[in-house]
């Protein structure tokens, strides 16, 4: 497996290399890494007589952790995001960043469930479940993004990537919760709908609350031991894996990414030289992390089955994102935003990959009918969107965004 790992790891540097030297984002050529040397890539080369390259591809023994490895990837970023948000931060991107948090999923969903019964002809209720797996918006390519543009000082006055990346870190709460809520009818389980939209507020905070407390559980266990900033930082990646699982086993509605996210914030609130310092060490952990998070997402792809999407399938996304786009321009109105700085944050709010990975293939599992279909179209999504989002947040900075 090692050895696997290697090849992986060098492929997708040189890929990212190459990606970046023609000016389109690194991770586009990570994802690009996964696509090619994932089980769909492998298995028809096999298929083919090329049984001798099978070392080439990622292995079973890695693709049985992707998940795992994924969701310790975006732990990293989250992080990274919340070691750069302060209370200065917050008071400017407050309302407009809350509102951004559910109306574009909200929005989006609802375009997405209308296409889907009057396109696709499925039922309201299966129309929600393909709804919500698809408006999840993707912090995995957001967030780095935004923490990119935060370093060269794009936005910086009205702190435009800051409000992106926490809208982002919560707009996944409102699509997974709203997923489960239409997959369980869709199984025919009583949900009550009423109370799955409750539980999103108690959630988001709950993972505020129990994420400042460990915040301050934190500093006050760094101030009374002392170790080096490598140890601090392992400590801290441990406690926000153990908080990322709590949420997993669904005794509490918990946003655990949005928490941890929280447990930064108060460390960079009362101890700014830790948070810096610690900053730096998951800034190195992040150049491992980016690779195994972008690659395996690209593994998730199933190249066959974008095909089986069709057209149909594209209508239904651009419609999906055209809800959103607007949904944007409403959360932002009334803030000191302009219009190019709100037509920035619209195609920032592409992206589509960490959720639609992890969730898409669930209804088809769980032989909810036309899950086949709405695991092709949650491919499309990745496919078209991921590259659409990263390339326009490159491209359009410049023209879009002060540099402060």
């Amino acid at each position: 497996m090692l050895f696997n790992l290697s090849v992986i790891i060098l492929v997708a540097m040189l890929f990212s290399s190459l990606f970046q030297k023609i000016k389109l984002p690194p991770l586009l050529g990570m994802i690009l890494t996964g696509v090619l040397l994932g089980p769909f890539s492998r298995d028809f080369f096999m298929n083919n007589g090329f049984e001798s390259l099978k070392f080439l591809f990622i292995s079973d023994k890695i693709l049985d952790i992707s998940s795992e490895l994924r969701t310790a990837a975006l732990i990293v970023i989250l992080i990274r995001a919340g070691l750069g948000i302060n209370r200065e931060v917050l008071n400017k991107i407050g309302v407009p960043a809350l509102k951004m948090s559910f109306i574009p999923c909200i929005l989006e969903g609802t375009f997405i469930i209308f296409a889907a019964h009057y396109i696709l002809g499925f039922s309201f209720i299966l129309s929600g479940v393909l709804a919500f797996i698809i408006a999840a918006v993707s912090p995995a390519v957001i967030v780095p993004e935004m923490l990119n543009l935060k370093e060269g000082g794009y936005g910086k006055k009205k702190e435009i990537p800051t409000l992106i990346l926490a809208g982002a870190s919560i707009d996944d709460v409102f699509a997974i919760t709203l997923f489960s809520s239409f997959l369980g009818m869709a199984l025919g389980k009583n949900v009550n709908v009423i109370k799955s939209i409750f539980n999103i507020p108690i959630s988001i905070i709950l993972g505020i609350i129990i994420g400042i407390i460990l915040g301050y559980l934190l500093l006050k266990l760094f101030k009374k031991f002392h170790m080096r900033d490598t140890k601090k930082v392992l400590v801290f990646m441990m406690v926000a894996i153990m908080f990322h699982h709590i949420e997993e086993l669904k005794i509490i509605p918990l946003a655990s990414l949005l928490g941890i996210m929280a447990i930064g914030f108060i460390i960079l609130e009362k101890n700014d030289d830790l948070a810096k310092r610690m900053a730096l060490k998951f800034n190195k952990v992040w150049v491992l992390a980016e690779i195994l998070l972008f690659v395996l997402i690209g593994a998730a792809v199933n190249i066959n089955l974008i095909f089986k999407s069709g057209f149909l399938g594209l209508i239904v996304i651009a419609i999906g994102l055209i809800g959103r786009t607007i949904a944007v321009y409403i959360s932002l109105a009334g803030s000191k935003l302009n219009n190019k700085e709100k037509l920035f944050c619209a195609i920032a709010y592409l992206p589509k990959a960490t959720v639609q990975a992890a969730i898409g293939g669930i209804p088809y599992a769980m032989g909810v009918p036309n899950g086949d279909i709405m695991l092709a179209i949650a491919v499309l999504s990745i496919v078209v969107t991921a590259p659409l989002g990263a390339i326009g947040i490159r491209l359009s900075k410049d023209s879009l965004l002060e540099i402060n």
